[in-house]
């Protein structure tokens, strides 16, 4: 089904495709611009002449993904964002960027999703979410997926004055080193560094805490705050090498307040890598970083209760579950091409 602007609205499954029952024109000049590019023809004829039924074929990986744990969307055509909503409400949000394949006729877009942690999920019944594909004319296609219920541990965290003291400051150049984060967080590129899976950035398996684990923070004064844990704690003596978890760019590498010694790499547009509370840094900003290349040593500086790596990764914005990128690709090619192209 169509509404008044020619966008299809009808929900349909996490891998399909659909037919549109006459041309688009502005869809279709701009397809056949592509295959011009492309070598597909040698000129762009016009939209009448070029005119061939087409059909939007696109996929999600998962199709049930947790609370915490992202989604990969691919699509056969133009899209410009990707939208996540949980009872007609947005909770995510997503650039979607081109994905180039070594037949160019087989490239893609793509967009990568973290549904987050905080959503409440039934024990006996998932929830149904809906993705969300737009272009610059409206809505492409809206793709139902399930969200299975999820637990998250909890802990209680108890704060020296010190530590209290750190976080309850207010200290002007924390505050710049948040705003700095975030505009870090906030930007989304247009390149992608890594399509494989992550590999973790220690050798050690000892975790004192895990992703999304409920905090209760017991301050000296005797107050108490909440928080959520955003990545996975690994407890490590100080000077153990760190590892970057997959090829990107540095696009942090220096003190901070909170955080200690710190560094981001950008993966691919709005996905990040965080490494935290480290005692010394050696990947250089601006630089590009092969997965398992050492990029700094692990400490207890900033926030922090004891030697341990902080390791974080945020989807456009979102806390991620990190091991969820170790256990699958963070965009499979060919995974995606043998689905939406067949």
């Amino acid at each position: 089904m169509k509404n008044k602007n020619n966008v299809v609205r009808k929900p349909i499954r996490t891998e399909g495709s659909l037919l549109p029952n006459k041309p688009n024109v502005i869809v279709l000049t701009f397809f056949c611009l592509i295959l011009a590019a492309c070598g597909g023809c040698t000129t762009a004829p016009s939209a009448i002449e070029a005119y061939v039924p087409f059909q939007l074929r696109y996929t999600v990986i998962s199709e049930t993904p947790r609370p915490g744990e992202p989604v990969t969307i691919a699509v056969n055509t133009f899209a410009t964002e990707a939208l996540l909503l949980v009872n007609g409400r947005q909770i995510a949000r997503a650039a979607v960027f081109p994905v180039e394949a070594e037949n160019p006729n087989r490239s893609f877009m793509a967009a990568i999703l973290t549904i987050p942690s905080t959503v409440e999920t039934d024990p006996e019944y998932p929830i149904t979410a809906i993705v969300v594909l737009n272009n610059e004319y409206g809505i492409l296609v809206e793709i139902p997926i399930l969200i299975p219920h999820r637990e998250f541990r909890s802990e209680t965290l108890r704060l020296t004055p010190a530590l209290t003291t750190l976080v309850t400051d207010h200290n002007p150049q924390r505050t710049r080193e948040s705003e700095r984060l975030w505009e870090i967080l906030t930007t989304t590129g247009n390149q992608v560094y890594h399509y494989g899976a992550f590999v973790l950035p220690v050798t050690s398996t000892r975790r004192t805490s895990l992703f999304g684990t409920r905090r209760v923070n017991q301050h000296a004064d005797g107050r108490r705050t909440t928080s959520i844990h955003a990545g996975v704690d690994f407890g490590i003596p100080t000077g153990t090498e760190v590892f970057a978890c997959g090829r990107g760019r540095v696009i942090l590498s220096r003190y901070r307040i909170i955080s200690g010694y710190s560094i981001i790499i950008e993966h691919a547009p709005g996905v990040y890598s965080i490494y935290y509370h480290l005692d010394s840094v050696i990947a250089e900003e601006g630089t590009i970083v092969e997965a398992g290349e050492v990029i700094g040593l692990s400490g207890s500086t900033g926030f922090s209760t004891g030697p341990h790596l902080h390791w974080e990764v945020r989807v456009s914005t979102e806390n991620t579950d990190p091991d969820a990128f170790v256990e699958r690709p963070l965009i499979d090619k060919d995974l995606i091409i043998s689905k939406i192209f067949y």
